[in-house]
């Protein structure tokens, strides 16, 4: 499962939704995502991709403190 926080909203969405593969790294995770929002490439490019031992995948914008 890919989880999603973009643009204020919150998602679930299934690899295969995406055609996620096991090793892709977060570029192309990225890319992927962009197409499945149909935006540009560039709107994720600050997000960050965290990948917790289960196997799923966190993408969130970056967090900034202060």
């Amino acid at each position: 499962m890919v989880h999603v926080r973009f643009e204020g909203r919150s998602y679930d969405v299934a690899e295969r939704q995406i055609n996620i593969k096991t090793g892709m790294n977060d570029t192309q995770v990225k890319e992927r995502l962009a197409q499945y929002f149909d935006v540009h490439r560039d709107r994720l490019s600050d997000y960050i991709i965290d990948r917790p031992q289960n196997g799923d995948l966190i993408v969130r914008p970056e967090a900034v403190y202060g």
